[in-house]
């Protein structure tokens, strides 16, 4: 390796539990808004207390169980796809641990040969979207969000 990249290895590794813990406190701070959205039908972090594994995530994960989970956007794969193009603060890529907040809709970008019915056979909805929650401002997150689920779900 070299010194400046050992130097760069190391700086990350000096900052990275303060940035766990602003990722985990956004997630917590996501996940909750999200549960309660009139547009998103279900979301999935072992954080949220009706979460099958949420005691086991409590007993072995005590600062939180990170900050990558799923949700459903009400509408399936087309309210999946709105969504993701009318995000402008979020990024739309495939990475997770970014510091930047990222999401993915499976059913149109990574699976999209799949139909509806194979998506299901392999544990992905047509409504599920991934999140990697970064270290932007919570408001402009739930902002973002808000306004992307808006646009997904509207009628006509």
């Amino acid at each position: 390796m070299s010194p400046f990249n050992a130097f760069l290895l190391l700086q990350g590794i000096e900052t990275l539990p303060q940035r766990m813990q602003a990722h985990v406190t956004n997630a917590v701070a996501v996940a909750a808004h999200l549960s309660n959205h009139p547009s998103v039908s279900w979301v999935r972090w072992a954080g949220l207390v009706d979460h099958p594994d949420h005691d086991r995530a409590r007993r072995y994960l005590p600062l939180g169980p990170g900050a990558v989970f799923s949700f459903g956007v009400r509408g399936g794969r087309a309210a999946g796809r709105r969504f993701i193009e009318a995000l402008e603060l979020c990024s739309h890529l495939a990475n997770i641990g970014d510091v930047r907040t990222l999401v993915i809709h499976p059913a149109s970008t990574t699976h999209q040969q799949l139909s509806d019915d194979a998506l299901a056979a392999g544990g992905v909805s047509a409504d599920l979207i991934r999140i990697s929650v970064g270290l932007e401002d919570i408001d402009d997150i739930l902002w973002d969000l808000d306004q992307a689920l808006v646009a997904a779900t509207k009628e006509g």
